[in-house]
């Protein structure tokens, strides 16, 4: 009997540290979007590697529950989100004012993504696309 009251404790104490990575990564997430609209704060998108790094290191302990989804959510956010402000980079060096326009429009994307994760694991759901 205590040998399942173990596997089940061990199974809450996993869910909740998978939760609270997924937390932290969100929250990193959220600080770049929010700091990519606002000048000078560009230098923030290097939590964007902390939250890779952390999703990419947890995402195989969340396989089989429906954090993974988020996992795989916030990843491919990252990815999306880092290739399309190097994309508008130039643009925004060159041209400014579609340069900004093509920024915000990026940041906008991303922190819809964000929202639309948070509020999914707010609820214990999985995230779809």
């Amino acid at each position: 009997m205590n040998d399942v009251i173990d596997v089940v404790a061990k199974g809450e104490e996993q869910a909740q540290t998978l939760k609270s990575a997924g937390w932290l990564s969100y929250v990193l997430h959220l600080i770049v979007a929010v700091g990519a609209i606002i000048p000078g704060a560009q230098g923030l998108a290097l939590l964007l590697i902390v939250a890779l790094v952390i999703d990419l290191v947890k995402k195989p302990e969340a396989q089989g529950t429906w954090q993974a989804s988020h996992f795989s959510w916030r990843i491919h956010s990252v990815l999306l989100a880092g290739a399309l402000y190097l994309l508008t980079a130039p643009l925004f060096l060159l041209f400014i004012m579609p340069g900004v326009l093509a920024w915000l429009l990026v940041s906008i994307w991303f922190l819809y993504r964000i929202v639309k994760g948070m509020v999914a694991m707010n609820n214990n759901q999985a995230v779809s696309a």
